[in-house]
């Protein structure tokens, strides 16, 4: 049940509860008898005869009353946070679609998805490796056009998911494997910006995960495109990215 509603006043050492009767919380029954209700000033009342010092020490007691019930009720409203349980998605950096990237993109993207990667396994979070597949166009997976440049440092017992949509949640085991290892909060690098990880990050999204981008560890075709993507979407920098997992 809410809180009352109420006003104080005081005219010379005659206080008023001004209290909305529709509000009226059952922890402040208790204390109404000492008032008397006045139908027409819609207030209760100290009777006439109560002594002034009493009539200050019953208000005090009655406003204490009121801030510790207002506290409870607050502290009860709000919403227990859970604790973030993160995993990193490094999506889609294989040699084929590698040659399509931005340059500028790629001179820094590379390092800095290692980064990201080597500060997961410093923050023992998971390493999920997903790869595209075109079922027509290919490429084939365990070709060598299908993999990871050897220079990116990920490990054969990363779990590897293989999609056949832009999404990594469409038609994959991706939102199982996630939920196995009880991650809400995810961490995505990659390519392209405005493709797959893009589409990932909505994916995500729309199955509850907290989703961020991680800024310069994601890659496109065009550097402008890539840096409006990680404007619209909710993107954090490696520091803060090291940050929100060893806090």
């Amino acid at each position: 049940m809410s809180s009352p509603c109420v006003t104080i006043a005081q005219v010379g050492l005659n206080f008023r509860l001004i209290v909305h009767p529709s509000g009226i919380d059952h922890r402040f029954i208790y204390l109404y008898h000492r008032f008397l209700f006045d139908r027409n000033k819609n207030a209760y009342i100290l009777p006439k005869k109560t002594d002034p010092m009493k009539k200050i020490f019953l208000m005090m007691n009655l406003i204490m009353c009121f801030v510790l019930v207002q506290a409870q009720d607050q502290k009860e409203s709000e919403p227990v946070k859970e604790p973030m349980k993160p995993a990193l998605l490094v999506i889609d950096i294989q040699n084929e679609y590698l040659k399509y990237m931005s340059d500028e993109d790629k001179k820094n993207g590379m390092e800095m998805i290692n980064g990201a990667i080597w500060i997961a396994r410093q923050s023992n979070i998971p390493v999920i490796r997903i790869y595209h597949h075109d079922p027509k166009w290919g490429p084939q997976p365990g070709s060598e056009s299908f993999e990871f440049p050897s220079s990116v440092v990920i490990k054969d017992t990363d779990p590897k998911v293989i999609k056949n949509f832009p999404s990594g949640f469409k038609k994959t085991e991706l939102d199982g494997i996630l939920k196995e290892k009880d991650c809400n909060t995810l961490f995505l690098c990659g390519l392209s910006a405005t493709g797959c990880v893009l589409a990932t990050y909505h994916g995500g999204q729309d199955l509850d995960y907290h989703v961020f981008m991680l800024k310069g560890a994601i890659i496109s075709h065009n550097s402008r495109l890539t840096s409006a993507v990680e404007d619209i979407c909710e993107t954090v920098s490696l520091d803060t990215y090291m940050f929100m997992l060893t806090r």
